[in-house]
């Protein structure tokens, strides 16, 4: 009999929200690169734009609405996926193979949902508030929206324009979280288990960083071109009809218009990554739940 301690159903959404607020910056400039009809902006010629026209803490526009979307889409997909995957370690008496990883980040099994597409479809009205608030600072000032944090913004297009717009993007943002979840928490528990089997590293800091850098990397191939497409539907309020409209006019542009702001896509999303796992590894040890194996 071993004891050993597991992650609270929680510490998901807490973890990320913590490396959220560390790389959100990075997250309003790839927004802005995204958005953009044609590459105009590079990454530094972007951030240099949005400091000189707006300040500094024009960089951290959206956050409460960053917050809030960690708070209900990551919440979700780590709580899935660790609750399905430590019952299933429990009753294997050990770590499942890794397409059952991937098929469980991706779509679930017969009694709990896929934790990506679950966390993404939750996520999808803070996630689209988030944009919109990134997206502001670049805006002339006759077209901001102005919401004044995310539950403003919530309550604004219920009633500007109806509570089926708080979930446009919902299908892309539901997609994209389950390429997600394979890549960041699927690719994880795997490359954490082979560092860890060369037997050269211990379950500590370091095998966190290394296995969190693969994942980050994976999490941002594979979703690249949907996070595009989810943005540009967040983003317009009558531009795009439907998600294959948005499929059709994103895809005018050439085929390097569905991986436009991939540099900092990836700049963010492999550090988030990294210490959103670093904070969980240590919730986890510090104050996780201690079961019997």
């Amino acid at each position: 009999m071993q004891e050993n301690r597991v992650s609270r159903w929680y510490f998901g959404g807490v973890s990320s929200s913590a490396a959220a607020c560390v790389t959100h910056p990075l997250d309003l400039i790839k927004v802005h690169l995204q958005t953009q009809q044609e590459v105009r902006m590079r990454m530094i010629g972007m951030t240099l734009n949005v400091v000189r026209r707006e300040g500094f803490l024009a960089l951290y526009s959206g956050l409460t609405a960053s917050l809030c979307r960690q708070m209900t889409y990551s919440l979700s997909r780590f709580a899935i996926y660790e609750t399905v995957r430590d019952k299933m370690k429990r009753k294997n008496k050990g770590p499942m193979p890794f397409h059952q990883k991937v098929l469980l980040g991706a779509f679930g099994d017969v009694v709990f949902p896929s934790s990506g597409f679950t966390g993404g479809f939750i996520g999808t009205p803070t996630d689209l508030v988030n944009v919109r608030m990134q997206n502001d600072v670049k805006m002339a000032a006759e077209f901001r929206r102005n919401y004044a944090h995310v539950f403003d913004g919530l309550l604004r297009v219920c009633k500007e324009e109806g509570l089926r717009k708080l979930f446009s993007g919902a299908s892309m943002a539901s997609s994209r979280g389950a390429l997600v979840s394979v890549g960041q928490l699927a690719c994880y528990d795997q490359s954490k288990e082979l560092v860890l089997a060369t037997g050269y590293l211990t379950d500590n800091i370091l095998t966190h960083f290394l296995a969190s850098v693969f994942a980050g990397g994976s999490a941002t191939i594979l979703c690249q071109p949907l996070d595009v497409v989810k943005t540009r539907l967040m983003n317009s309020e009558v531009q795009y009809g439907s998600v294959s409209h948005c499929l059709t006019e994103t895809a005018k542009l050439g085929p390097n218009a569905f991986y436009k702001g991939l540099v900092p896509a990836a700049i963010r999303l492999i550090p988030h990554t990294v210490l959103t796992f670093i904070f969980l590894e240590q919730l986890k040890q510090h104050f996780g739940e201690m079961v019997v194996t």
